[in-house]
Protein backbone atom coordinates (compact mmCIF):
# COMPACT_ATOMS: atom_id res chain seq x y z
CA UNK A 1 0.00 0.00 0.00
CA UNK A 2 1.49 3.41 -1.12
CA UNK A 3 -0.52 5.47 1.27
CA UNK A 4 0.63 5.33 5.21
CA UNK A 5 -0.06 6.47 8.58
CA UNK A 6 0.58 10.07 8.76
CA UNK A 7 0.49 11.30 5.06
CA UNK A 8 -1.29 14.19 3.95
CA UNK A 9 -3.69 13.43 1.86
CA UNK A 10 -6.53 14.71 -0.67
CA UNK A 11 -9.82 13.05 -1.10
CA UNK A 12 -10.78 13.09 -4.41
CA UNK A 13 -14.03 11.00 -4.91
CA UNK A 14 -17.27 10.95 -2.77
CA UNK A 15 -18.89 13.59 -0.82
CA UNK A 16 -16.06 15.07 0.92
CA UNK A 17 -14.53 15.61 -2.14
CA UNK A 18 -11.95 17.95 -1.81
CA UNK A 19 -11.29 17.86 2.15
CA UNK A 20 -7.80 17.06 2.86
CA UNK A 21 -6.45 15.63 6.51
CA UNK A 22 -4.08 13.72 7.56
CA UNK A 23 -3.77 9.63 7.59
CA UNK A 24 -4.70 8.67 11.61
CA UNK A 25 -4.63 4.85 10.38
CA UNK A 26 -4.70 2.23 7.54
CA UNK A 27 -5.57 -1.29 6.94
CA UNK A 28 -3.66 -2.71 4.16
CA UNK A 29 -5.59 -5.82 3.80
CA UNK A 30 -9.02 -4.07 3.54
CA UNK A 31 -7.88 -1.38 1.66
CA UNK A 32 -8.80 1.49 3.99
CA UNK A 33 -8.04 4.36 5.61
CA UNK A 34 -9.01 6.53 8.12
CA UNK A 35 -8.52 10.39 7.49
CA UNK A 36 -8.82 13.15 10.14
CA UNK A 37 -11.99 14.91 9.69
CA UNK A 38 -13.10 13.47 6.80
CA UNK A 39 -16.20 10.84 6.47
CA UNK A 40 -17.56 11.57 9.51
CA UNK A 41 -20.65 9.25 10.62
CA UNK A 42 -22.97 10.32 13.09
CA UNK A 43 -22.70 7.33 16.18
CA UNK A 44 -25.39 7.18 19.18
CA UNK A 45 -23.86 5.89 22.32
CA UNK A 46 -25.04 4.65 25.04
CA UNK A 47 -24.74 5.72 28.89
CA UNK A 48 -22.11 3.23 30.52
CA UNK A 49 -21.63 3.62 34.53
CA UNK A 50 -22.36 5.96 36.52
CA UNK A 51 -20.17 9.01 34.68
CA UNK A 52 -20.59 8.84 31.33
CA UNK A 53 -23.84 10.29 29.81
CA UNK A 54 -25.61 8.95 26.19
CA UNK A 55 -24.92 11.40 23.59
CA UNK A 56 -24.52 11.51 19.81
CA UNK A 57 -21.01 11.77 18.47
CA UNK A 58 -19.30 12.40 15.05
CA UNK A 59 -16.70 9.49 14.24
CA UNK A 60 -14.34 9.40 11.63
CA UNK A 61 -15.08 6.16 9.46
CA UNK A 62 -12.65 4.61 7.25
CA UNK A 63 -12.85 5.24 3.56
CA UNK A 64 -11.30 3.36 0.38
CA UNK A 65 -7.85 4.16 -0.28
CA UNK A 66 -9.13 4.54 -4.48
CA UNK A 67 -10.59 7.84 -3.05
CA UNK A 68 -7.83 9.37 -1.60
CA UNK A 69 -3.98 10.81 -3.53
CA UNK A 70 -1.12 11.89 -1.43
CA UNK A 71 -0.95 15.98 -1.33
CA UNK A 72 2.32 16.69 -3.19
CA UNK A 73 4.83 18.32 -0.94
CA UNK A 74 5.58 21.22 -3.18
CA UNK A 75 2.43 22.61 -3.89
CA UNK A 76 -0.34 20.77 -2.21
CA UNK A 77 -1.80 19.51 -5.18
CA UNK A 78 -2.64 15.25 -5.38
CA UNK A 79 -0.26 12.90 -6.82
CA UNK A 80 0.72 9.83 -7.36
CA UNK A 81 3.20 7.81 -5.21
CA UNK A 82 5.96 6.29 -6.74
CA UNK A 83 8.96 4.45 -5.65
CA UNK A 84 13.02 5.28 -5.93
CA UNK A 85 16.49 3.96 -4.97
CA UNK A 86 18.87 6.58 -2.82
CA UNK A 87 21.87 5.36 -1.56
CA UNK A 88 20.56 1.74 -1.43
CA UNK A 89 17.26 2.38 0.23
CA UNK A 90 13.73 2.36 -1.27
CA UNK A 91 12.29 5.61 -0.73
CA UNK A 92 8.58 6.87 -2.12
CA UNK A 93 8.41 9.98 -4.10
CA UNK A 94 5.47 12.36 -5.76
CA UNK A 95 5.04 11.44 -9.19
CA UNK A 96 3.72 15.47 -9.79
CA UNK A 97 7.31 17.06 -8.36
CA UNK A 98 9.82 14.03 -7.67
CA UNK A 99 10.05 15.12 -4.08
CA UNK A 100 10.70 12.66 -1.52
CA UNK A 101 7.85 11.98 0.60
CA UNK A 102 8.61 11.76 4.50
Amino acid sequence: MKIKKGDNVIVIAGKDKGKTGKVVKSFPKKGKVIVSGVNLKKKHQKPGGKSKKGQIIEKEMPMEISNVMIADPKDGKPSRVGFKTEGGKKVRISKRSGAILA
